[in-house]
């Protein structure tokens, strides 16, 4: 229902943005000045403009629609930035002239070098962004629990979050996650949710994902809980639309991570070599569609041994002081993407307590990766992907 709201909106948006286009072309050279340009660049912008719709439409052949999708979440990137930098300039432009009257607003020159100063600007922007999505970092985090374990003064975690393996998250990114895991010798890798993309065909090659996932090493294993978009679920643009139980719960999933040596915590605890615990939690969001619902965090703890240090993962970082007060040493959580790109990075934190990075609550730490993926556009500008290893030091 929103996404058919708000259509009237995107329509008259890209109408804007077409007309300043259309406008700064013509006055580039009379080329593009000529109907038959006009039509054919209105009539390809309308096809990139559309590609998330379409690609929501139609679903076969799966080909064509992975084209579409590939095609949608690109434009869907760059479109935000061209947006942006025309209605700054645009606003810059009605200042200049009707605030301070200058005489420079109204000259042609003045028109085509500030369109080709946004042009490069939108581009460099958007390339930068494709290409950044790939330099997957690694953050590093240090926490003390004031817990002892027997014969084991620290413990190396890495919190991986936000994958998305689906159309624009597939093997590459995949190795280069493995990799950097890999190289920080864990004893432990927990994945905090959004594995998946909302649908499972839209991994290419599922076999072979499976296969470099089940090559990272670890001493004690690989845990994971669901995010919110581990489910089959239609969406387009960010919108999701009502469905079954039945035709959300896709079992592919699932057997997906046991293929890949993945162990599912669904609101379940398990002890780690007589150590330590690992709690994977339902996520809220996933909850109200398929499992409905979840157990609370003193639930999850109640009957786990307290002197006993206890790794938490949530997909969202929701519930920050009921988890602290169910006796967490460490909340690990994800779904932020901390904005994913700007402006998101600059006003996320707007509606998280911990949005990314580190935050004490009470006695219990909790760390928001950035995530490994992307999701929707195909881009990150002001955020990274990441992997977080984290050493827990343990007090004698």
């Amino acid at each position: 229902m929103g996404a058919i709201l708000l259509a009237p909106v995107y329509i008259l948006i890209n109408f804007y943005v077409v007309r300043w286009m259309i406008r700064w072309m013509g006055a580039c050279h009379r080329l593009f000045q000529t109907m038959a340009f006009r039509v054919s660049f209105v009539g390809i912008y309308i096809i990139l403009a559309t590609a998330l719709l379409t690609g929501f439409l139609v679903k076969k052949p799966l080909s064509l629609h992975r084209i579409l999708k590939h095609i949608g979440n690109y434009f869907l990137g760059t479109f935000i930035y061209i947006l942006l930098v025309i209605a700054v300039v645009d606003f810059g432009r009605l200042i200049l002239k009707y605030v301070f009257h200058a005489p420079f607003i109204g000259q042609r020159s003045t028109f085509v070098i500030t369109g080709l100063i946004c042009t490069v600007l939108i581009i460099a922007v958007s390339i930068y962004g494709i290409l950044h999505v790939a330099n997957v970092k690694t953050t590093p985090y240090e926490v003390t629990v004031e817990k002892s374990v027997d014969g084991m003064d620290s413990l190396k975690v890495v919190l991986l979050a936000d994958t998305h393996f689906g159309y624009s998250m597939g093997t590459a990114q995949a190795k280069r996650i493995v990799k950097k895991i890999n190289a920080e010798n864990p004893d432990v890798v927990c994945i905090a949710g959004d594995i998946f993309d909302n649908e499972y065909d839209a991994i290419s090659e599922p076999n072979k994902l499976k296969k470099i996932l089940k090559g990272i090493k670890s001493r004690y294993g690989v845990y994971a809980c669901w995010g919110n978009h581990d489910l089959n679920e239609p969406i387009l643009a960010g919108f999701t639309f009502n469905g079954t139980e039945d035709s959300y719960n896709d079992p592919r999933m699932e057997e997906f991570l046991t293929d890949a040596g993945i162990h599912l915590l669904d609101d379940e605890s398990v002890l780690i070599d007589n150590k330590f615990y690992i709690v994977g939690r339902r996520d809220a969001s996933r909850c109200e569609k398929v499992e409905g619902s979840r157990q609370t965090p003193a639930q999850l703890t109640q009957a786990l041994d307290q002197s006993k240090p206890i790794i938490f993962i949530d997909h969202q970082p929701k519930e920050l002081s009921e988890t602290a007060a169910a006796g967490v040493d460490l909340d690990l959580c994800g779904h932020t993407h901390d904005g994913q790109i700007f402006p998101g990075n600059l006003i996320i934190h707007l509606f998280w307590e911990n949005s990314c990075g580190y935050l004490q609550k009470g006695s219990m730490h909790n760390i928001v990766t950035s995530g490994a993926g992307i999701w929707g556009p195909s881009m990150r500008v002001g955020t990274d992907s990441e992997i977080c290893p984290i050493t827990i030091h343990f007090t004698k």
